[in-house]
């Protein structure tokens, strides 16, 4: 039945009041204003992508009860369109209140008649009209109560909808829309310009810029951007020699830290369903509909049905997250701390400029991501959360890169994120244009039940009761940026060479220098 006869079906039989019936189907006009891809239909049709799709748990009292908030909190992250989810999820829970209210009387009235109808048919004294009239009578009110149950679930599944993609909400001290705020500075004395006692985000290095990685790694022959451009197109990069050697330090480096602190290490899959990126906060799209994520497509004509679609991963974060999707688990589990190194691949549509130049911005890298779960325990998380950051500072600090650790503003948050902290490192090829020097390296977030409530992934407590948990994530190490800060910040002009930082030389096979060599 479509929509719009399903309302008629109601006025018809009496089951909604007509002053109902234009708030019903809003869901089609707004379901037509959201961007394209953001939510896949997985998430309430399971059958669509996998019998093992996990089915979000959104908590909607919450923004029922305070859709102020909500709303702030979205044009807080420059989300107008979300902006109006809050009244219209609260305005849907009055139309389905007054629905169930009118839906629990017709069945009282179903459950009177059933009683009357089988009382009178005990009865050999009454005529077969009037039991006909009481039969006739009863299947009106299940097809009432039939048509009022599919606008039930309508407005479940528009309500259900609108709340999945709101964003989680924001930490109290995450700076409000485009003002971050800088926390410290890692090795400061390696700026061209440094101040321990100040900490500005505004500072922006105008000098002239350095020579770029792009051009270091041709003379040492260790990039070749050329075969890549003839075998995969822009985006794509071979490294060679000791560029290989440098990359797989760098990964043997992270490891090592993170195991020192504790972390489990994993080497997961870089492919994983939809419905997991999803879940995630992923989307297939960015703001501009630019294509962010590579799908393989499992459709076959040798098969009567498609099998569950799936995508390459833009981080490990994604799979790792994904382990514990329909699980529960005791309390005492947690926490679980993971550290993944995987290849990683974004489309980066509409990325071009300085900004994508050379190593900085490409479709496939490694990556050793940091993940957690935790219980529902703030301080906990955030104990998490700031072992995770320091971390970061410690491996950039040994590696002798000057960077700056910011506390990133409401409007560059992703969905899933609670709060999250950048730290950007000085790339002198950036210096004197728009980005001022910095380029971003590693990012931590705080994501709460965000994830968990999309993944099903619970706690058990103690008494029996079930919980959500919360996750974390952070990057240890994004293995071609590091390699950028690296060449440009250590390049020797005269000599022409790269000394590498000393940290590294017992994973280089005795190379301390990068030295020009033929290919």
């Amino acid at each position: 039945m479509t929509p719009h006869r399903l309302t008629d079906s109601l006025k018809l039989n009496g089951c909604l009041s007509s002053r109902h019936c234009p708030n019903i189907f809003i869901a089609n006009r707004i379901s037509r204003r959201v961007r394209p891809f953001v939510i896949p239909s997985s998430f309430f049709n399971s059958q669509a992508s996998s019998s093992l799709a996990p089915k979000p748990i959104i908590a909607t009292k919450p923004i029922r009860e305070n859709p102020e908030l909500y709303s702030q909190n979205c044009l807080n992250r420059s989300l107008s369109l979300e902006a109006t989810y809050p009244a219209r999820i609260s305005k849907l829970s009055d139309d389905l209140f007054e629905l169930r209210s009118t839906l629990n009387q017709t069945r009282s009235k179903q459950n009177t008649l059933a009683a009357t109808i089988k009382a009178a048919a005990s009865k050999r004294n009454d005529s077969f009209k009037e039991l006909e009239i009481l039969q006739a009578q009863a299947r009106e009110l299940k097809q009432r109560i039939a048509a009022a149950e599919a606008i039930e679930k309508h407005l479940e599944d528009e309500m259900n909808l609108l709340a999945v993609q709101l964003p989680n909400l924001s930490h109290p001290d995450t700076p409000i829309r485009g003002n971050p705020v800088v926390v410290r500075y890692i090795n400061p004395e390696k700026l061209p310009r440094h101040s321990v006692d100040v900490y500005d985000a505004e500072i922006m290095f105008t000098g002239t810029p350095g020579i770029s990685h792009v051009d270091i790694g041709n003379s040492l022959g260790i990039l070749d951007f050329n075969s890549s451009n003839k075998t995969s197109g822009w985006g794509w990069y071979f490294l060679r020699g000791d560029g290989v050697l440098l990359e797989q330090a760098l990964i043997q480096y992270a490891l090592a830290c993170a195991r020192k602190e504790g972390w489990d290490l994993v080497s997961p899959p870089s492919v994983v369903y939809t419905h997991i990126a999803a879940a995630c906060g992923f989307k297939p799209r960015d703001q501009n509909n630019e294509q962010q994520v590579y799908y393989i497509s499992q459709h076959s004509v040798h098969t009567e049905a498609a099998k569950p679609d799936l995508c390459l991963t833009g981080t490990a974060e994604i799979p790792l997250a994904g382990m514990l999707a329909n699980t529960s688990l005791s309390q005492t589990s947690f926490p679980i701390k993971m550290s993944g190194v995987s290849r990683c691949y974004r489309a980066e549509a509409g990325s071009h400029g300085l900004a994508a130049k050379g190593l900085y911005r490409v479709h496939e890298f490694t990556k050793v991501e940091l993940f957690a779960w935790t219980t529902s325990d703030p301080i906990i998380s955030d104990s998490i959360f700031r072992g995770m950051l320091d971390l970061q500072i410690e491996i950039l600090t040994n590696l002798g890169i000057p960077a700056r650790v910011i506390n990133m503003p409401t409007d560059d948050l992703g969905a899933p994120a609670y709060r999250k902290y950048d730290i950007e490192a000085f790339i002198p090829s950036r210096q004197g244009t728009k980005y001022g020097g910095w380029g971003e390296v590693t990012s931590s977030s705080e994501c709460t039940d965000y994830q968990a409530r999309r993944l099903n992934a619970r706690y058990k407590h103690p008494d029996g009761k079930m919980g959500f948990l919360w996750s974390l994530n952070g990057t240890a190490l994004a293995i071609p940026r590091i390699i950028v800060a690296i060449l440009e910040n250590n390049w020797d002009e005269a000599e022409r060479v790269v000394h590498l930082p000393s940290i590294l030389h017992k994973y280089m096979d005795g190379v301390k220098v990068l030295k020009p060599q033929s290919c």
